[in-house]
């Protein structure tokens, strides 16, 4: 079950218990375990929570109503979450607060040209940090009033959803070695490796996304992220 790790306020005058009470906020994320994250931090905030793990469920969700918040993947399996962001940034009817969200800092300034009012780095896990980021962004109209603590509490999503993003992407790998699905698996990984502190997942990820930026020979570097995929699916699969 998810767990909340508590740690001692940073004390501020009181305010609203639930700061982001009222708001509802899409999460347009591929990664079970960071969307179960901003599940976790919305909770706890009060505020409402939908998930699109793809653009188009994004565009359904977006057609039938408008949320508060929106925090955007930049990294999608159909495509750029850049995209949705300039296109949501340009809407007529604008969403009042638009989140990129990366497990790659070197994506940011894209989202901020094209219209990210802010950016939420993985791991989302500061529930202090995500309520100032949405708070301080949004219209003065719709800003809750007074002053509040400060919480220092940490989110910690359940380790099953971090499985289950592994599985899905072994799912998506398997005998698969086109550039597209190489490129989307190795910053899928990153992002998902970062958001659960698993230091080498993370670094072969990123070696196997840097090899194939260069244009490099990427065997090797596959092969490690696989064995790595795999030992990680073997040691759930025996708990």
């Amino acid at each position: 079950m998810p767990t909340l790790i508590d740690h001692p306020p940073h004390l501020s005058p009181i305010g609203p218990p639930q700061p982001l009470s009222g708001l509802t906020v899409l999460v347009i994320e591929d990664s079970r375990f960071a969307s179960e994250a901003v599940r976790l931090l919305c909770l706890k905030s009060g505020a409402r929570i939908r998930r699109a793990d793809s653009l188009g469920a994004a565009h359904r969700h977006l057609a039938v109503y408008l949320p508060t918040v929106v925090i955007v993947d930049v990294g999608l399996p159909d495509g750029s979450g850049i995209d949705l962001i300039r296109t949501l940034a340009h809407a007529v009817q604008r969403i009042p607060v638009i989140l990129a969200t990366s497990g790659d800092d070197r994506r940011f300034p894209d989202a901020l040209d094209a219209g990210a009012d802010g950016l939420l780095a993985k791991p989302i896990e500061s529930l202090g940090l995500f309520q100032k980021t949405v708070r301080d962004l949004l219209p003065p109209e719709q800003r809750p009033g007074g002053l509040r603590i400060v919480p220092s509490d940490v989110v910690v999503p359940d380790p099953i959803a971090f499985h289950d993003d592994l599985a899905h992407i072994a799912e998506v790998l398997n005998g698969r070695e086109d550039a597209r699905t190489l490129d989307y698996a190795a910053h899928f990984l990153a992002g998902v490796a970062r958001s659960a502190h698993d230091g080498a997942l993370e670094q072969a990820a990123e070696r196997l996304a840097q090899t194939r930026a260069r244009g490099g020979c990427f065997g090797t570097d596959l092969a490690r992220l696989a064995g790595l995929l795999q030992d990680r699916l073997e040691s759930r699969a025996v708990i």
